[in-house]
C-alpha cells in the first residue's frame, strides 16, 4: 500500500470541470476500496464544502485557493514539503498545476494546454505567462502526465517537450447534471440551452452573433445560464436588439435547470478551443441532444452523436441552430446515439486506468526523467 497526497489547494468548489474531475474521480476510488492510503492537502475554501467523498484524511493547509499569490507559492512549494512531512510515496496533482520539484514522484493531471494553444482567448499576460511558466517549470520534474485527451497529449509533448511514453489519455466521463426524466417529456424545439462561465474561449458572444444572423421569424430562443452578477453578454444582447430571444438567466436554481435541460432541443457548446467536454456528456446523460463545434477535441466526445458546426464561422453556428429547431426527426437521433456513447465513459473507466498510471509510477520513479535525459542525448 502507498501513501497518496492527493493537492487539493486549487479546489474551492468555484473552479468548475476541473473540480467535477477530482470529486468523481476519488468518490469512485472510495467506491473502489482501492489499496492506497490518501491524505488531502486543501485549501481553507475546500474546508468548508462538503467533502464526504474523498476517500482519506484531508488535512487544512491554511492556504486560498482564491487568493492568486498565496495559491501559487503552496502549488510550487508547500504541497511536496507536506508530502515529505508525511512520508508520502506519491503526489498526485490533478488540477494541472502542483510542486515545481519533491522528493517523491508526482503524477500531474493537466486537462489541457490552452496557454499555450489559445493564450489569446485565456487570460492577460500578466496571468497567463506565469501560469505557462508554472507548466514548464513542473514538468522538468513530472514523473508522469495524464490528460483528458489525445488532442492534448500531443499538445503537451509539442509544448513541454515531455516524452510522450509518459503522457497517459485518461478520458473522463459525464455525471447527469439533473435527475433523468422518468417520464416522456415533449422538447421544445425552438428552446436551444448554453451553459457556463463567460470565458472568451467558450465564444458566447459568436454564439449571440450569430442568432442575429436567423431571420426573426425563424429564429430559435437561446437561453444562456452561468453568470454570476452583472452579465457581461448584456451590453451585446441590447445592441443587437436580441432582448425577444435570447434570455441571461445567470445562476438558476436547481429547478429550473432540470426544467431546462428537460425542455430544451438543444445544448449548444460553441467552444474555440477546449481539453475535452464534461458539458457534452452530461447532456447526452439526460437526452440533451448536443451541438458543438467541429474541432478535433470533440470529435473525441462526441463522435457522431452530436451536431458540428464551425464556431468561427458566424453563418455555420446560424444554421445548426435552424436546422435543430426545423429537423426534431435529426435531433431525436442524436439524442439515442448520445444515450449510447455515454457508455463508452464511464468514472468507473478513469478511476481504473488513473491507478494503473499511479502503480507504473510507484514501481519507476525516475522513469520520466530518464526519458528525457536519453532524448536530449
Amino acid at each position: 500500500m502507498a501513501k497518496i497526497v492527493v493537492n487539493l489547494l486549487s479546489y474551492t468548489g468555484t473552479k468548475g470541470g476541473m473540480e467535477t474531475y477530482t470529486r468523481e474521480l476519488y468518490r469512485e476510488f472510495g467506491r473502489l476500496g482501492t489499496p492506497h492510503e490518501y491524505v488531502g492537502y486543501a485549501s481553507k475554501e475546500f474546508m468548508t464544502r462538503d467533502h464526504s467523498w474523498f476517500p482519506g484524511e484531508v488535512v487544512n493547509s491554511g492556504i486560498s485557493g482564491e487568493n492568486r499569490f498565496a495559491w501559487a507559492f503552496g502549488e510550487l512549494f508547500m504541497v511536496s514539503r507536506f508530502a515529505k512531512k508525511v512520508g508520502a510515496d506519491l503526489i498526485h496533482n490533478p488540477a494541472t498545476l502542483g510542486p515545481w520539484r519533491s522528493a517523491m514522484p508526482a503524477v500531474y493531471t493537466m486537462h489541457d494546454m490552452l496557454y499555450y494553444r489559445a493564450p489569446e482567448y485565456m487570460a492577460t499576460p500578466l496571468y497567463t505567462e506565469p501560469f505557462k511558466w508554472m507548466q514548464r517549470r513542473i514538468s522538468n520534474h513530472a514523473s508522469r502526465i495524464l490528460t483528458d485527451s489525445v488532442a492534448s497529449a500531443e499538445d503537451i509533448e509539442k509544448y513541454l517537450d515531455f516524452p510522450a511514453d509518459r503522457i497517459e489519455v485518461v478520458q473522463l466521463a459525464g455525471t447527469p447534471p439533473v435527475t433523468p426524466s422518468t417520464e416522456k417529456v415533449e422538447r421544445q424545439r425552438d428552446l436551444m440551452l448554453m451553459v457556463g462561465n463567460r470565458l472568451p474561449h467558450k465564444n458566447f458572444i459568436g454564439l449571440v452573433r450569430a442568432m442575429d444572423r436567423i431571420p426573426a421569424a425563424e429564429r430559435p430562443r437561446l437561453v444562456i445560464t452561468g453568470s454570476r452578477g452583472d452579465d457581461p453578454l448584456r451590453p451585446i444582447v441590447d445592441e443587437l436588439d436580441l432582448g425577444d430571444s435570447v434570455e441571461l438567466k445567470g445562476w438558476v436554481s436547481d429547478e429550473e435547470l432540470q426544467w431546462l435541460y428537460t425542455n430544451a432541443s438543444a445544448l449548444m457548446v460553441p467552444n474555440f478551443c477546449d481539453g475535452f467536454c464534461l458539458p457534452a456528456l452530461e447532456a447526452m446523460h439526460v437526452g440533451l441532444p448536443v451541438l458543438m463545434s467541429d474541432i478535433p477535441v470533440y470529435h473525441e466526445v462526441g463522435g457522431d452523436a452530436v451536431g458540428y458546426f464551425e464556431p468561427t464561422d458566424l453563418d455555420s453556428i446560424a444554421a445548426a441552430m435552424v436546422k435543430a429547431k426545423d429537423n426534431p426527426e435529426w435531433l431525436a437521433g442524436l439524442s439515442e446515439r448520445g444515450y449510447d456513447r455515454t457508455a463508452l465513459f464511464t468514472w468507473n473507466r478513469t478511476a481504473l486506468e488513473t491507478l494503473a498510471a499511479f502503480d507504473r509510477t510507484l514501481a519507476d520513479p525516475s522513469g520520466a526523467k530518464k526519458a528525457r535525459k536519453q532524448k536530449r542525448n
